[in-house]
């Protein structure tokens, strides 16, 4: 049994971008030229100004989007419109991860930096509906972005976590600290996960599919049969 030991496990957090779908599809990308846009037509900067702001934004307050708001009173719904018309061609189904999530027992949330819209969009694309019970998306933490202590204590306290049994799978380290620190399992997902040496990663995993289906899990409960 070479698999990660999750058999404590009863919750599966996950992230949604870069974490659900490889880095590799360019989405990201994608999304990050649309934050350009919407700062470079916010402020009137050079593109290359507003990416740096962008980016500087990003690193301070954990979203770019968090700093717009503090610094620029953007309206959120106005800036998350930027993105539910992405064209998501790039992200291809996968079935092998479908089933490995659907074997996990117990609770399965999405946890992300996003909105409500952009997640439902990616997920039904991706072919995973109906495998996650809930979403803990940015308005529900109140526009307070991860890795704010402040965004998981309330993501906690919306869906009644229990951290010692949870696993949270994420593509940004620095996202994993929080959780770690509250007792969770944490794994961290990605071509630069194998790099990393922080001491509050539990597991490593370069791509989320075959991760879980070796993974040693619970027995599934009468009701997720």
């Amino acid at each position: 049994m070479t698999g990660a030991d999750l058999r404590h496990v009863e919750t599966w957090l996950f992230d949604l971008d870069n974490t659900l779908y490889p880095l590799d599809s360019g989405l990201g990308l994608l999304v990050s030229e649309r934050i350009t846009d919407f700062v470079a037509d916010l402020t009137g900067l050079p593109r290359d100004e507003a990416r740096a702001l962008q980016k500087r934004y990003l690193a301070e307050e954990g979203l770019t989007l968090s700093g717009l708001i503090a610094h620029h009173g953007v309206d959120p719904a106005a800036y998350h419109a930027r993105f539910h018309d992405l064209p998501l061609e790039s992200l291809a189904r996968d079935p092998a991860l479908r089933a490995a999530i659907a074997r996990l027992p117990g609770r399965r949330l999405i946890f992300t930096n996003a909105d409500g819209r952009h997640t439902e969009r990616v997920i039904e694309h991706l072919g995973l509906e109906g495998l996650f019970e809930d979403v803990f998306h940015i308005a529900s933490a109140g526009y307070v972005a991860k890795p704010s202590e402040q965004s998981l204590q309330r993501m906690i306290a919306a869906l009644a976590i229990a951290p010692a049994n949870t696993a949270f799978f994420e593509d940004a380290e620095r996202n994993l600290a929080p959780a770690a620190a509250a007792g969770m399992t944490t794994v961290l997902v990605g071509p630069h996960a194998a790099a990393s040496t922080a001491d509050f990663v539990d597991y490593r995993t370069e791509r989320l599919a075959p991760f879980l289906a070796a993974a040693r899990v619970g027995e599934r409960a009468e009701a997720d049969r």
